[in-house]
Formats: C-alpha cells, structure tokens, sequence
C-alpha cells in the first residue's frame, strides 16, 4: 500500500510541474499575469556542458534546473491535493 500512496505522490509532484510550465507559458505574454512566468535556472548550462577529456574516455556533464512562480504554485496545490486523495484511500 504504501508503495501506491509514493507513487501516487509522484503522480500528483510531476502533474504540478507540467501545469504550473504551461501555465507559466501561456502568460508570459498577458502583462498583468507575466509574473507568473518569471523564473530562474540553477545549474551547469546545457549550452556549455563541462567536459572532462581523458584521452580515452570524454565525459559532457551538463544538468540545468529551471524554476518558476507558476510551478512553484502548483507543486504546493499538487501537495495539497495529494494529502486530500490521500486520506479518502
């Protein structure tokens, strides 16, 4: 059971991330909800990865993690969903 209840939460986490981008993208460009598509990025860029050379072996590591207000806001309402699913099963 409690193997349902992590994968449930993980539904719940990756179902806010992907609203919360698509809200964000879709008001980008209404002026007076734009601040919900402000954002940051933490991380090595993809653009410019960091490369270890070896000779015989190269390695490209590049890992960027973009965050923003409208994901932000939907993880916690996905969190709080999750707790009220939770308790009805």
């Amino acid at each position: 059971m409690k193997w349902k209840k992590n994968l449930l939460l993980l539904f719940f986490l990756l179902a806010g991330i992907i609203v919360g981008s698509l809200l964000a993208s879709l008001t980008a460009g209404i002026p007076w909800l734009s601040w919900l598509s402000y954002g940051k990025s933490v991380g090595i860029s993809t653009q410019s990865p960091l490369y270890l050379d070896f000779s015989v072996l190269q390695l490209a590591f590049g890992l960027e993690i973009g965050v923003n207000v409208a994901q932000i806001i939907c993880i916690i309402a996905a969190i709080f969903l999750y707790k009220a699913t939770v308790r009805r099963l």
